[in-house]
């Protein structure tokens, strides 16, 4: 599922793209993923923004476009057999790819996310100003929940999911089966830099691209932060630190990959 760098590189593709464009249609015929589209008609562009996992397009007359892209959502600048939805604007079409179908797309009052309500409860941006150690730290100590869980649970740190989950454990030295309520002040300080360090790289790097190829830059390219992977995806592969064997488990639902000698 596309995270907050996929989602993030694909919004510094779209911005200049959409913004000022006047969206004259969205065209689909899923009025179930796509909901009240037809109010965008017309309207202009006025941002290409993102919170969390989700991107939000500010359009005139106080409305606003919020689209998620699910499991394997994206744009493409070319129709493609799995265009589901296509942006019409006055210059070019762009088109929104989704094979597994788990994209969605809601045009709402700005602002009003009564429909989305994920997005009501999203915690601070990571890369953010607003993500402050204190309230992670305490986060952290009030639950018994999986380190893992809290990560992918959206409160703590908005737009994290499984790839990056991971790998911000491994680089801070954590087991995903640690309780947060367990994890020390300095522990929860490695985690949570580790957590700005790998977002950034991987936003520097426009994302991961898996071996399903399903994410891809909206020009087609591939991300480049999956060369750095030291646990995602490499179980029973070395460990880049110790060459102990890496390991999977299924935590909150969602493969999980760490060394267990590294991540003690």
């Amino acid at each position: 599922m596309p995270e907050l760098p996929e989602v993030e590189t694909t919004r510094r593709r779209l911005l200049p793209l959409l913004l000022g464009e006047r969206l004259l249609e969205v065209r689909h015929q899923d009025h179930l993923r796509y909901r009240h589209t037809e109010r965008a008609a017309g309207r202009r562009i006025e941002g290409v923004e993102r919170r969390g996992k989700f991107l939000l397009l500010p359009l005139s007359g106080g409305l606003e476009l919020v689209l998620h892209l699910g499991m394997t959502g994206g744009f493409r600048l070319e129709p493609t057999p799995h265009t589901r939805a296509r942006f019409l604007l006055e210059g070019r079409t762009l088109h929104f790819h989704d094979p597994r179908r788990f994209g969605r797309i809601w045009v709402v009052e700005r602002g009003d996310y009564r429909e989305i309500p994920l997005l009501l409860r999203l915690g601070p941006e990571p890369l953010s100003e607003a993500f402050a150690f204190p309230e992670f730290f305490r986060g952290l100590k009030e639950s018994s929940r999986p380190l893992k869980a809290l990560l992918l649970d959206q409160t703590l740190a908005a737009g994290v999911g499984n790839i990056y989950a991971d790998e911000a454990l491994f680089r801070a030295g954590l087991s995903p089966l640690r309780r947060g309520k367990e994890v020390g002040e300095e522990e929860a300080r490695r985690l949570f830099q580790a957590l700005r360090e790998v977002l950034s790289e991987a936003v520097a790097l426009g994302g991961s691209t898996l071996s399903d190829r399903t994410y891809r830059q909206p020009d087609g390219l591939p991300g480049g932060f999956q060369e750095r992977h030291a646990v995602y995806g490499r179980a029973g592969l070395p460990c880049p630190r110790c060459g102990h064997p890496v390991e999977r488990r299924v935590v909150a639902g969602r493969s999980t990959h760490f060394c267990p000698r590294c991540q003690g």
